[in-house]
């Protein structure tokens, strides 16, 4: 055998073999995360649409490196060989697009600030890119950029070659923006008014940046053009600064960077209050420990070297959005810019999340998790209904008019039942019921055709209200989350069956003729003609096949409009055996989600969107659970992976991530607003959940390995579970789950209607 090819071979077998090796302990998890991960994303495919966001759990800003045009939702993309700036965002996803956004350049030689020509060219393989720290070379300018970050404040450090021509660039973007150089203080303050998808009131994102060295040349600019004379105060439609220095080699020159929504007072707060007299690497090893002790809630162990990394990318990803909008003014009371009056006010205010993707999964994760930090996003939803009158469906960071339902009802909801206190939970009760009974200032906020729903008991596909079929189906989830509530808030018995009645309205929607969800017209006629394999009219996003699983809260009523448990199931098989044919005629072309359905090879399964996305534990209430345990382990191992093409579509705000996840820990909360978890079967030989209120899950598999994915037996803090759920409250008090895995499917356990999770209606 040829010696190179024998070494190849090796190589080969040693890296399979490395990825293959069990990770035993995982004690530096920020380590193990991938931001890269669903970089290599374009418009008409996501692999995740992200970009690696630099940052702390849940900060007010992240950073980015720049390789999209100025505007441009995909701000970095894998693919790209030229970065533009190091960019502060708040984007959430490209669809979204950004906020309050500006940008950080060096560069050499010439006095170059147009974005087209400062761009250098990079490579992945000069590229660090952690949660806290990233890193890479400018070739074009021979300049090594790092970057470090506290919530709302971030460090610089960027080392230079010898040249008389050394210089920073700040560019505050075009849609009306402000810059000022004080050579003086070695300083630059400004602010950018740029937004978008919503129409914040007064809106300006201030920044305030201090440099370690003094600057020998001092202009601004606006659009292409230097200033004359020696202006260096600009306010302009695109206003940016550039400053410039001698430099040696090596010479490491540092940015202090904070910014706020408030005032450029506040915003110099911030960097004292964050930065302090920190230099960079410690402001890097702060921002290190604060990830870790996040991530380090989770302990997973007796994975895969790759299932590790795909596990804490993804957790990565789930506590990132939305975005602590909220700040610390002088008298250390929290404050905020409200997005609704331009004034600001106190208490807590968050944004960058969409309720239509994340009440699904990343709430519950939080809730779990994480619920002191969702206690202030629930007092930021009431600061959102006082200053705004409604709660936001899409905050960006106002009321954005995007995706349909309700869910704010959820998200509002769950976190009570499930023991979230300390804040005025009447008055988002009342912001419940409002948005409820109202159409909003935006078809997005509120209920788009409430009138029809709350008459006929559907939004009637014939009067001209987009996604009807979708809205319908989202509002009877809905109305069972304010059900829910308001049990426990005592509410007046009419009321509460009032919601309960109209949780039941998914009903009015389903066709046995054909044994889909369907639209349905004003006089009560089905739509027509209809096939469940067309994307948007009726639905959003998505076709029949994928939202008639859309009855979180009455799987069995589902399953009694089906005609029973057998014929549930051949319908649940078939997603996964009907070929990934489509109708795009409502679009009039392939959109990117029904693209990533169909290359999937998964028949109908289209997991890079929200909406089936909890299909797959709904076997559990039919007496399968094993297939439920099958095919959650084959949507991780084929679909998730911590490369740039990690995800099978959007990532959306840490929803896929959180389906991940919760997945690899054998259990999904199909039903938020109910206090269960639907199992299936865990990814790793132990995992210990380390809950915020000092008690511990212990999950263990020690059998776990890839054959051996279903569960032949579950011991319950040493006692045999034979339930197809596991229970919030109990969970909360500590708990040992003990699971055996063999590599066949043991088809009698969960298979009597005592195991089946909760559903509203009885077994028929």
């Amino acid at each position: 055998m040829n010696k190179n090819i024998w070494l190849s071979l090796v190589a080969l077998l040693f890296g399979a073999a490395a990825c293959a090796q069990q990770v035993t302990r995982v004690t530096d998890p920020a380590e193990w995360v991938n931001p890269l991960m669903g970089t290599d994303s374009k418009p008409d495919l996501s692999n995740g649409n992200t970009y690696p966001a630099i940052g702390l759990p849940w900060g007010m800003n992240y950073w980015s490196p720049q390789t999209g045009n100025m505007g441009n939702g995909w701000m970095y993309t894998y693919a790209a060989d030229k970065i533009r700036g190091f960019k502060q965002t708040h984007q959430p996803s490209p669809w979204m697009n950004d906020y309050g956004q500006f940008a950080i350049m060096p560069v050499t030689g010439k006095m170059k600030f147009d974005q087209d020509a400062r761009a250098s060219w990079f490579s992945h393989k000069a590229e660090v890119s952690k949660p806290y720290y990233y890193s890479v070379y400018l070739a074009d300018h021979d300049v090594t950029a790092e970057l470090t970050t506290t919530e709302r404040a971030a460090q610089f450090q960027f080392s230079y070659p010898k040249s008389d021509s050394s210089f920073i660039v700040i560019d505050a973007l075009d849609k009306g923006s402000y810059i000022k150089v004080i050579p003086a203080e070695n300083k630059i303050i400004g602010y950018t008014t740029r937004a978008a998808r919503s129409k914040p009131v007064n809106f300006k994102n201030y920044f305030v940046i201090y440099t370690d060295k003094a600057f020998s040349i001092a202009k601004t600019w606006h659009g292409k053009t230097l200033a004359g004379g020696d202006s260096l105060e600009l306010t302009n439609n695109h206003a940016g600064a550039i400053i410039g220095f001698k430099t040696t080699r090596g010479e490491k020159v540092h940015l202090r960077v904070a910014s706020s929504l408030i005032s450029f007072e506040q915003a110099e707060l911030n960097l004292k209050r964050e930065l302090g007299s920190d230099d960079f690497e410690a402001t890097k090893q702060k921002a290190h420990t604060a990830w870790n002790k996040v991530l380090s809630r989770l302990q997973v162990e007796g994975g895969t070297v790759d299932q590790t990394r795909t596990f804490y990318s993804c957790l990565y990803r789930t506590v990132m959005f939305p975005n602590k909008l909220y700040e610390v003014d002088a008298q250390n009371k929290v404050v905020h810019y409200s997005p609704y009056t331009g004034k600001t006010m106190p208490g807590y205010k968050f944004a960058g999340t969409g309720f239509w993707d994340t009440f699904r999964a990343l709430y519950p994760f939080l809730n779990l998790m994480y619920p002191s930090i969702n206690k202030e996003m629930q007092q930021g939803l009431i600061s959102d209904y006082v200053e705004g009158g409604w709660l936001p469906e899409w905050s960006s960071p106002g009321y954005a008019d995007i995706m349909v339902g309700n869910n704010s009802a959820s998200v509002v909801a769950e976190a009570y039942l499930k023991g979230a206190r300390g804040y005025d939970i009447n008055k988002l009760y009342e912001a419940l019921l409002h948005g409820a009974n109202n159409e909003g200032p935006v078809s997005a906020t509120g209920r788009y055709g409430v009138k029809y729903y709350n008459e006929l008991g559907y939004v009637p596909y014939d009067v001209k209200i987009n996604e009807n079929a979708a809205r319908t189906l989202e509002y009877a989830y809905d109305d069972f989350a304010i059900y829910q509530l308001a049990k426990e808030l005592n509410r007046p018995q009419a009321e509460v069956d009032l919601y309960k009645k109209r949780s039941q309205n998914y009903r009015n929607l389903f066709d046995k003729s054909t044994g889909f969800m369907r639209g349905k017209n004003k006089d009560g006629s089905f739509q027509s003609p209809f096939s469940p394999f067309k994307w948007g009219d009726a639905f959003t996003e998505g076709n029949s096949w994928h939202y008639s699983w859309s009855v979180f809260h009455d799987v069995q009523g589902l399953i009694n409009l089906m005609g029973g448990e057998n014929k549930f199931v051949t319908k649940l098989d078939s997603v996964f055996s009907v070929p990934p044919i489509f109708d795009d005629s409502y679009y009039g072309g392939v959109i990117h989600e029904i693209r990533e359905m169909q290359i999937m090879n998964m028949g109908q399964y289209a997991h890079g969107n929200q909406p089936i996305q909890h299909m797959i534990y709904l076997y559990n209430y039919a007496g399968q659970p094993w297939k439920t345990q099958y095919w959650a382990r084959e949507v991780m191992n084929r679909l998730y992976k911590a490369t740039p093409d990690g995800y099978c579509g959007d990532e959306d705000n840490g929803q896929t991530s959180a389906w991940y996840v919760f997945s690899a820990l054998g259990f999904y909360p199909v039903c938020p607003a109910s206090d269960q978890y639907v199992l299936g079967a865990p990814l790793f030989k132990k995992v210990t959940l380390n809950l915020e209120n000092g008690k511990t899950v212990n999950i263990n598999a020690p059998a776990n390995s890839a054959s051996n994915k279903y569960v032949s037996k579950l011991m319950y803090n040493g006692k045999p579970h034979s339930y197809n759920w596991l229970s919030h409250k109990a969970l909360l008090n500590g708990a040992k789950l003990d699971f055996s895995m063999q590599a066949t499917p043991n088809k009698t356990k969960g298979t009597k209607d005592t195991d089946y999770p909760f559903s509203m209606s009885a077994r028929q």
